[in-house]
């Protein structure tokens, strides 16, 4: 029997396509985003510990230090939208807001980079950021070179008050132009999030020629409403989208809100099964100062962060869906005589008061190695072997039904 929850996440262990051509993002990356968590906070008087500020970024850096999350994997600290001035100084780059960034962008990214960080940036490619700030649409190779020489390491290109056809060719050309500046830097598209709006299909071919990883549906929302919607979006186009993630080219289904306001505890740890079966970037968007260590237990569960960056880059999918429960299922490594392991993720949006039992045969599971299997539990940590019968698990109902 596998542990009462509302997520059961179980290994199941045994005994490509080429992207942007920049070496980077081999494994789903990982940090943490202002973006869900703080939006763009800038009164610094009204919320001097919130507002997007250069105290903020170097507080953050140094509690994912502290508190192990570097070391786990978390190595990238981006800086959303309403970083920079209102306006572009006289030699028309970029500048961040002098108040809130007294020490300028390099100097933070400096500070990130002597913690053993790397350091990530937001800018739009438009005529204005989402925002309100200056977009990016006019001044692509500008803005690129800018970034090589702040020594950023991460960039996300958002993609507000511009048209379909200067996405068309402004995406492909600001990646062109973060490859010519000689620096790694790690690309992040907005491109197809934008695409969908319009009803129109993404070519995915052309975002893993030019893109690192991209956002394929809307903004995550604090919520188990607007969890449950993302992971509809992906389970039903997951024939579409699953077969364009790998090594260098991931889908992105946003940001972790686990630690925030909106999911309980047992919601967060779908989060976090889920992201990891779907080979997803995981960017913590929350406040390091004020996470619970429940919570913070789950960002640092070491086994589920194997299963979202194992070598084999391969996205899972939904496999079952009956009676408001969920099987989702990814091929991991090791595999022997030529069978996977698998990470298999049991998900209930029952709200009925008790929790439900689902038994399946490992075969209706689609795990067929006549030698059996190692089942462990990732969230308790309970292990067995099985080479028959019936896996047996307890899953607690949520709170709000999605």
């Amino acid at each position: 029997m596998m542990m009462e929850t509302l997520i059961t996440m179980i290994i199941f262990f045994l005994d490509a396509v080429q992207g942007l051509d920049n070496g980077l993002a081999i494994t789903p990356p990982m940090g943490w985003n202002t973006w869900e968590r703080f939006r763009c906070t800038i009164d610094c008087e009204l919320c001097p510990n919130e507002c997007i500020s250069e105290k903020l970024i170097k507080r953050t850096c140094d509690l994912m230090v502290s508190g192990g999350y570097r070391d786990a994997g978390y190595e990238y600290i981006v800086i959303d939208d309403c970083w920079s001035a209102k306006m572009r100084d006289k030699e028309g780059n970029l500048q961040p807001n002098k108040t809130r960034f007294p020490s300028g962008i390099l100097d933070l990214s400096r500070y990130i980079h002597s913690r053993g960080m790397k350091f990530g940036i937001y800018a739009n490619l438009g005529t204005k950021t989402c925002a309100g700030y200056p977009g990016t649409i006019t001044d692509i190779y500008k803005d690129a070179d800018l970034f090589a020489l702040w020594e950023v390491d991460y960039v996300k290109l958002d993609g507000c008050y511009s048209e379909v056809h200067e996405k068309e060719i402004g995406y492909p050309a600001f990646g062109m132009y973060l490859n010519a500046t000689g620096r790694p830097i790690v690309y992040s598209c907005s491109w197809p999030a934008y695409l969908e709006d319009e009803a129109i299909e993404p070519d995915y071919e052309a975002l893993k020629k030019h893109c690192n990883l991209w956002r394929n549906y809307a903004d995550i929302e604090d919520s188990w409403v607007s969890l449950c919607d993302i992971m509809n979006f992906f389970a039903n186009n997951q024939d579409t989208v699953a077969i364009h993630a790998g090594p260098g080219h991931w889908n992105d289904p946003d940001m972790l809100i686990i630690g925030n306001f909106g999911l309980s505890f047992d919601q967060a740890k779908v989060q976090m099964a889920i992201w990891a079966i779907l080979a997803a970037p995981l960017f913590i968007s929350t406040d390091f100062e004020t996470i619970r260590p429940e919570f913070a237990q789950i960002l640092l569960n070491k086994d589920i962060i194997e299963i979202n960056q194992d070598k084999l880059g391969i996205q899972g999918r939904r496999i079952y869906k009956k009676k408001n429960l969920e099987v989702w299922r990814k091929p991991v490594l090791p595999s022997y005589m030529g069978y996977h392991s698998y990470a298999v993720a049991v998900v209930s949006r029952r709200t009925d008061g008790m929790p439900f039992f689902l038994t399946r045969t490992l075969k209706d599971l689609g795990l067929y190695n006549p030698h059996g299997y190692i089942i462990k539990d990732l969230f308790c940590g309970v292990t067995k072997n099985m080479t028959s019968g019936n896996v047996r698990m307890k899953i607690n109902p949520t709170v709000l039904q999605c």
